[in-house]
């Protein structure tokens, strides 16, 4: 049954905290698995799901680096995994499903922003290829254990979707590459995968859902020159935040981890959110989702080029 796109009155917005959204849920006994879990976003994430009691497995493309800022936090696993290499992404997969547990929460955070044109793999765009076409081949192989566990799984997205639909004649943006359109593209991939991933899922328990966190000054912004930076007036010359409407990093993992644990969203799913709620279908220079990024047809166009490109279908006849 498709959710509508619509807000559910969930009670919390733009300055929910992560904290705040488990406050009463306790997440013991249970297991997630949290791609980029050591850095902005991810790292807060990790921090709150782990307070509420869950085992939090951090795939990391550096794994020294990833122990040593989780280093203090309880109940937490660090593991090795490069999204932009299938045959990393296949290895770990093959490493935790051969320790036979199940995934309870699956949380995709891991990303690239506004890259110099950069190329992986057999030639792949690096902005769809990490962020999207990684995720996707991951979460396919890691589908025994999520769907052992009747998981939500989790697609952090961006209100960065609007910079572009799919390129359906272009996917590789090897005709012209633009650092936000291909951002954009990555992050409409991102919405689209909940959309039908949540679709395929249902019959096995398993509900899906992706989200804008909202703005945050993370690592996320490595690639940016400070001056644009500077003439987006998010920052000012001296670095210092300028933009009101950026969240703290424990906002800004609020709308994951809400998506992730709140009771509110059972039965629901294939929806996108964003200031822990249900967010609306957008127009022109709202705030919300817009439609390309939900499209049922879109998602299902873009599930069958993803498993021609990664050679993984979960759910291949």
């Amino acid at each position: 049954m498709r959710t509508p796109q619509q807000p559910i009155g969930s009670g919390f917005g733009a300055d929910t905290t992560a904290d705040e959204v488990l406050a009463g849920i306790d997440l013991g006994g249970r297991l997630a698995v949290v791609t980029g879990g050591y850095s902005g976003l991810g790292l807060e994430t990790t921090r709150a799901l782990a307070g509420a009691g869950a085992h939090v497995v951090v795939p990391a493309r550096r794994p020294d680096a990833a122990r040593e800022r989780l280093d203090g936090i309880d109940g937490v696993e660090v593991d090795e995994l490069d999204l932009g290499d299938l045959a990393s992404v296949a290895a770990f997969a093959d490493r935790f499903l051969a320790s036979g547990r199940s995934i309870d929460l699956m949380i995709d955070d891991a990303g690239i922003m506004a890259c110099p044109e950069t190329r992986v793999g057999p030639g792949w765009e690096a902005q769809l290829a990490t962020n999207h076409l990684g995720h996707f081949a991951l979460v396919n192989r890691l589908w025994p254990a999520i769907a052992t566990g009747g998981a939500r799984v989790v697609s952090v997205s961006s209100s960065g979707h609007k910079n572009s639909p799919m390129v359906w004649d272009d996917l590789q943006l090897e005709q012209g590459y633009d650092k936000w359109r291909a951002y954009g593209q990555a992050k409409t991939a991102n919405a689209l995968f909940a959309v039908h991933l949540d679709a395929l899922g249902q019959d096995a328990g398993v509900r899906a859902f992706s989200l804008h966190p909202g703005g945050i000054l993370t690592p996320l912004q490595r690639h940016l020159p400070k001056q644009e930076m500077v003439d987006k007036g998010w920052i000012d010359e001296e670095g210092n935040p300028l933009n009101p409407s950026f969240k703290t990093p424990a906002q800004g993992a609020a709308t994951q981890v809400w998506a992730a644990t709140s009771p509110q969203l059972d039965g629901l799913g294939g929806v996108y959110c964003e200031d822990c709620d249900v967010a609306p279908l957008a127009t022109e220079g709202s705030s919300g989702v817009r439609p390309h990024a939900v499209d049922p047809e879109q998602a299902a166009r873009l599930w069958t080029v993803s498993a021609e490109l990664t050679g993984v279908d979960a759910f291949a006849s």
